[in-house]
């Protein structure tokens, strides 16, 4: 092949010109008839009958190859060779041709055999149409042309390759049975050849064809073609024309087969999820029902729940990117997809929507018992307190510390009731949470698991009620032991205080009620006075032995003895005889001193003409005895019944108390000796 070739050039008739150039070597007949079929496949019909002329170029070449050649071009091409040009080398075949006459063979050949030599080739074929070998003008580049060849003989076995597969994927595509439609187009899915490439290929090789040129280097040899029947292209369009048609049919194909692979993968994709959620994940969610029954309980469940939670979130995130893709093939699909996108979308988010509501509400229910056990905690923490607060024995120092004690255990129970409430408000919240979650049991009967629970938040709030409900009744107790305390040390208090004022009336009598009057009626006022004063002592003595009777009668009802009382009474007794003896001493001083008085008084307003005075000396007598008394009275302490003395006033205040009776007793001695003196005078006379 790389030696026989058709040049390109015509003969007289328009027939194309075969060259056949012959070497030294040995040539082997069999190549030589495959090439010489081949090349005869190239022109057209219509070129074949115009016949050719072949060259069989034997000037390197020995005379036996060259007739066993022309015998062989009477059995390949006998019937589109018209002429055979045997080109000879120069006086060397003389000898050789007179044993064998070509033209004598015409007949039996079937075409006429010229011996020619190169030189004279130009008598039967124009030297234009002649190589430059045989002293013609035509350019011809044989491996130019070889690798052309080649080029096309490619591109015509892989684009006809290429369209049967693409025609076969095609057809199969239009198969109304879809199961055969998806068979077919399974086994001949990709084709053996790049459609692209070979596009790219044909392209290339029908630019060159309708430029007239090969493509190669700038300073490349140019080559004029032959006719279009020879150099194919109207079969190179045609080629190009059905590959593009089918490749655009098989492209629309793959992008059916696309969409439809994408919309199988979405498919599988949203029954993976859907499958997931309605099975492990539905059953995960029905296994955990309990809400805990403390804190520790519920927050070891809500773990649990978020483990759950973080397993489905990986589910919602692949419902998130499949969403997107649904939006999108929506937006771009077919009508005839519509309706299945939609039913996988609404199917998709059903489900992934009623799974996550069913994670809210679990994550919404342990968070409401988590909250439940947290405020029964601190309710029981409360009562332990108040509890504790409670058994604890009273003991405390005073009225103060007492009340402070009451507004703190009235404080404590108030904060009991408040959070008892609060602990109701949440157990309500949850049993009406509790209520709702047979919502999505999936027909799983939660009855049994929902009553354990109703049971247990009622019966924590029934303990909290009834723990409270002790805790009142022990307060209540404790309220009535602590107001009696206040009670018993506020009659303490007001005893001792009675006692301090019994003291201070004491202290009064002696330090104040001094005076004994300047006359018997300014005496009886005082005397008046002391036995109100008196009424007043009386009543407070009274008062502090009241108050002191009933400490008594509290510290038997609180079981308990008086920390005062024991000494408070014996310290009243003795303040009240103190008081008792100093108000008598104080009396017998005032009702002496009226009697003094108003003796003494009567004396000196008496006249002394009057006869009786003079028989009544006696008086003076009586009066300066009781003066005397009262004087010596003044100096004499309060004796006490435990021994102890005790003075009225100062020494100066008794001193001028007894100056003023001194003064008045003078008066009455004055006016005895006046009465006297009329007497002596009447006797002498």
């Amino acid at each position: 092949l790389l030696f026989l070739s058709e040049t390109g050039g015509k003969d007289r008739r328009s027939g194309l010109i075969l060259t056949i150039p012959l070497c030294l070597e040995q040539t082997s007949m069999d190549e030589l008839s495959v090439t010489l079929d081949y090349l005869l496949s190239i022109p057209s019909e219509k070129c074949k009958a115009r016949g050719f002329t072949v060259i069989v170029d034997g000037r390197k070449s020995q005379w036996n190859v060259v007739k066993t050649v022309v015998l062989m071009l009477q059995n390949v091409v006998p019937a589109e060779v018209s002429l055979v040009c045997v080109v000879k080398p120069d006086e060397f075949w003389d000898k050789k041709v007179t044993h064998f006459c070509f033209w004598k063979e015409k007949d039996r050949l079937g075409f006429e055999v010229i011996l020619v030599s190169a030189n004279k080739l130009t008598r039967y074929i124009e030297p234009c149409q002649l190589t430059e070998d045989f002293g013609g003008t035509l350019t011809y580049d044989h491996m130019d042309w070889l690798n052309k060849r080649l080029v096309f003989e490619k591109f015509t076995k892989e684009s006809t390759s290429l369209l049967d597969e693409l025609a076969l994927i095609n057809n199969g595509s239009d198969k109304g049975n879809q199961q055969e439609r998806e068979r077919s187009i399974d086994l001949n899915f990709l084709p053996s050849v790049d459609p692209e490439t070979v596009l790219q290929t044909g392209h290339e090789l029908l630019s060159e064809l309708q430029q007239r040129r090969f493509n190669g280097s700038d300073g490349g040899v140019s080559w004029s073609p032959m006719d279009d029947e020879l150099l194919a292209q109207p079969q190179v369009m045609k080629l190009l024309d059905s590959l593009r048609e089918q490749y655009t049919r098989y492209q629309e194909v793959c992008r059916q087969r696309s969409k439809r692979t994408q919309l199988e993968e979405i498919q599988q994709k949203v029954m993976q999820v859907v499958n997931w959620l309605e099975g492990p994940g539905s059953e995960q969610l029905r296994t955990q029902w309990g809400i805990g029954d403390s804190i520790r309980a519920s927050q070891a469940l809500q773990q649990k729940h978020e483990e759950i939670e973080s397993q489905h979130s990986e589910w919602f995130a692949v419902y998130v990117e499949l969403n997107q893709q649904i939006a999108a093939l929506l937006n771009a699909g077919d009508e005839e997809d519509l309706v299945e996108l939609k039913a996988l979308q609404q199917q998709l988010s059903d489900v992934c929507y009623r799974q996550a509501s069913q994670l809210e509400f679990r994550q919404n229910l342990l968070q409401a018992a988590l909250e439940f056990h947290s405020v029964a905690q601190d309710l029981s923490q409360q009562l332990d307190g108040l509890l504790g607060m409670l058994c604890v024995d009273v003991a405390p120092a005073d009225g103060a510390s007492i009340q402070q004690t009451l507004k703190l255990l009235e404080e404590k129970l108030k904060s009991v009731d408040l959070g008892l409430q609060g602990l109701r408000e949440k157990g309500q919240s949850l049993l009406d949470q509790i209520s709702n979650q047979a919502s999505w049991a999936y027909g799983k009967d939660v009855t049994i698991e929902n009553k354990e629970n109703v049971d247990h938040i009622q019966g924590v709030m029934e303990d909290m009620q009834l723990r409270k409900q002790r805790c009142e009744d022990m307060v209540d107790v404790r309220r009535l032991k602590m107001l009696q305390m206040v009670q018993l040390f506020k009659c303490e208090e007001d005893a001792a205080q009675a006692v301090e004022w019994l003291s201070e009336l004491l202290d009064a009598l002696l330090k104040t009620h001094i005076r004994l009057g300047d006359d018997a009626q300014e005496t009886k006022v005082l005397l008046e006075k002391h036995r109100k004063f008196v009424d007043v002592a009386q009543s407070t003595y009274d008062y502090g032995r009241q108050l002191l009777q009933a400490t008594v009668v509290l510290c038997q009802s609180l079981r308990c003895t008086s920390r005062s009382s024991g000494d408070t009474l014996p310290r009243l007794n003795r303040v009240w005889k103190q008081f008792t003896v100093t108000s008598e001493e104080r009396v017998h001083r005032l009702e002496t001193a009226v009697t003094f008085h108003s003796t003494a008084e009567k004396i000196l307003q008496e006249c002394p003409d009057q006869p009786e005075a003079f028989n009544e000396m006696d008086q003076f007598d009586e009066i300066e005895a009781v003066g005397k008394s009262l004087l010596d009275r003044l100096t004499v302490p309060v004796v006490y019944p435990d021994g102890s003395e005790q003075y009225f006033g100062s020494p100066s205040d008794m001193a001028s108390a007894a100056e003023h009776i001194r003064e008045k007793m003078k008066l009455v001695s004055l006016k005895k000796q006046q009465l006297r003196q009329p007497e002596a005078t009447t006797p002498e006379s």
